[in-house]
């Protein structure tokens, strides 16, 4: 028997849709923060020295933050740097950008501009081409934080 449209509305009505959602929490965590670093350097061992992190200490606004880094290298074939990652301690995602270098890139130098959710930690770490890790941090002060915008 053919269905009438008041039947499949009424159906249609009743069917219940459980959407499977997964969170995330809205900051990461200084744990968080560990964890992206050992995925990347693994079990290694970092040192602190080499790299030089070029950010303001004290930002008004978090969502154009500049910031350079920097790592004392010949950048020759035999001693180069082969990366570099920079992670903070309170976005959302604790990585925020992985550059992969060689020796014709010149020098050990990349230049960005990241948004930062509040005053937190960055950490810069650097791969040599020996396989060391070396890694600086800064505390920035941020006053008008990003990555919180308001829904109306």
């Amino acid at each position: 028997m053919p269905t009438t449209r008041r039947q499949f509305l009424s159906l249609a009505g009743s069917v219940t849709v459980i959407p499977i959602v997964t969170l995330r929490p809205l900051e990461a965590t200084p744990a968080m923060l560990n964890t992206a670093i050992r995925n990347v350097v693994g079990e290694a061992p970092i040192r602190t020295g080499k790299v030089k992190l070029d950010i303001p200490p004290l930002v008004e606004n978090g969502n154009t933050v500049p910031m350079t880094v920097s790592v004392a290298s010949p950048m020759t074939a035999d001693d180069y740097v082969k990366s570099i990652h920079i992670f903070n301690e309170k976005n959302p995602q604790p990585n925020i950008g992985n550059f992969y270098l060689n020796p014709s890139s010149g020098r050990a130098q990349v230049s960005t501009r990241i948004r930062l959710a509040d005053t937190q930690k960055v950490v810069a770490v650097a791969r040599l081409s020996d396989d060391s890790f070396w890694q600086v941090t800064a505390d920035i002060v941020v006053t008008l934080a990003a990555c919180t915008e308001e829904v109306n």
